[in-house]
């Protein structure tokens, strides 16, 4: 099960902070609070929380993928050539998983796998009993579409809030209620085609 899918930015924003991580989109897939919440908080508290349990697993994916591109002696991704496609650019995507011990900062122990795709971060948070070579290649795959219908590749956060509904089409095929799927290419293929048709309208 998948309990979120986050994308957020990896490189400073505009005010130059390197500390600066934007969490352009997410959406969790759970029914019950992963909080234990204090009593007498205030209507919209768990909202607060929950955004912030996602701001700190994307905190966290930032600084791994930073230390990854360091160890590898790679450049940063404002002074990198643009790669000439979308598949080339997830080909080519530092990649990594950790996991977040209970009250870290959910209640349960959770995995996160993640993509770093130029500037910019794709994250499932898993249950740590998942399959793990099938999440990541899920998370492959919706890293892929994405780019691909939604041409992220701009300058960080470009139009990812306005096209959030397009996102949300991609989760409900590629990832229906949080269920990862085995899928072949043919499975993908058929996916892409009612995708497309759906986006057309």
């Amino acid at each position: 099960m998948v309990h979120s899918f986050l994308i957020h930015t990896l490189c400073p924003g505009s005010a130059g902070s390197a500390s600066v991580c934007r969490v352009l989109y997410s959406r969790a897939f759970y029914s019950e609070p992963l909080v234990q919440l204090p009593a007498g908080l205030v209507p919209g508290a768990e909202r607060l929380l929950q955004k912030e349990q996602v701001a700190v697993v994307a905190r966290q994916v930032k600084s791994a993928c930073t230390l990854s591109r360091q160890a590898a002696g790679k450049h940063s991704p404002e002074s990198c050539p643009p790669p000439s496609d979308e598949a080339a650019a997830v080909q080519e995507a530092d990649c990594g998983m950790f996991r977040l011990g209970a009250g870290e900062p959910f209640q349960g122990e959770k995995t996160v796998l993640w993509l770093g795709v130029l500037s910019l971060g794709f994250s499932l948070v898993c249950e740590p009993h998942e399959n793990l070579l099938l999440a990541e290649s899920s998370l492959r795959t919706l890293t892929q579409h994405c780019l691909d219908h939604l041409r992220l590749l701009g300058p960080p956060g470009t139009d990812v809030l306005l096209k959030a509904d397009r996102i949300e089409a991609l989760l409900d095929r590629f990832l229906p209620h949080g269920q990862l799927l085995f899928a072949n290419h043919r499975f993908i293929h058929s996916l892409d085609k009612e995708l497309a048709a759906s986006m057309a309208k």
